[in-house]
């Protein structure tokens, strides 16, 4: 860790917003990215919200260069379950970073789930660092794509948006596309994205695009995978 800059572990969910605040970070001369956390759900081996494979997650840490690690959530996960879960993979990194107390978050502007990140750290003396907080969503939106940032669609809530978005493009035709009321980065949770390329990462990634499917008679799954892996 370089010296005056402090460590920082970053919530990675191999999405747009939290491939951004790596940029973000990278940018600045007072923080240190030293590594990754994901939430994986175990029983079916993908991220959890986003769906997206450990194989496309992995690749997604190579490619950012830096080493991930990954909280195993149930499918059924309570806040007692994500709390425990999150606070050993946090034990095990501040093992690895002695002096990691410093997490980043890919927050935008709902300040009830930011204020449950902060007192829920805090407990165990944990800071919480949400850089692209308060940000214009439109504005965002297309400073990520002119960036270079690519990123599909890979879950939809089908009661905020048509499930035919799922497996679109983030692009400027998705923006120009959305109905009224949709936020253009999906911060209500109406989509979640995979990301395969942009300016944090080394090279880009290669994927395939498979199925979509309805899962809870609600999210639209659209399925992503390495291309040069049998699927």
């Amino acid at each position: 860790m370089t010296a005056c800059r402090t460590p920082a572990l970053l919530a990675w969910s191999g999405g747009k917003d939290a491939a951004w605040t790596l940029h973000v970070l990278h940018r600045r001369d007072d923080v240190e990215v030293v590594g990754l956390l994901t939430t994986v759900t175990e029983d079916y081996g993908r991220v959890s919200m986003q769906g997206i494979r450990r194989s496309v997650l992995h690749a997604q840490a190579q490619a950012t260069g830096l080493p991930l690690i990954e909280a195993m959530i149930p499918a059924r996960c309570t806040n007692d379950d994500y709390e425990r879960a999150m606070t050993a993979a946090l034990a095990r990194a501040t093992q690895r970073w002695p002096g990691l107390r410093t997490m980043a978050f890919g927050d935008l502007f709902l300040e009830d789930i930011r204020a449950y990140r902060v007192q829920n750290l805090a407990r165990i003396g944990w800071d919480v660092l949400t850089p692209l907080f308060g940000s214009d969503t439109a504005t965002l939106a297309r400073e990520m794509i002119e960036s270079g940032l690519r990123a599909h669609l890979c879950c939809v809530d089908t009661q905020q948006l048509d499930a035919s978005f799922a497996g679109h493009a983030f692009d400027t035709g998705l923006l120009d596309a959305l109905p009224a009321g949709v936020d253009p980065c999906g911060e209500n949770g109406e989509f979640h994205t995979c990301v395969s390329a942009g300016p944090m990462f080394d090279a880009p990634l290669a994927l395939a695009q498979g199925d979509t499917e309805l899962r809870d008679g609600r999210f639209a799954f659209t399925d992503y995978a390495l291309a040069d892996v049998p699927t």
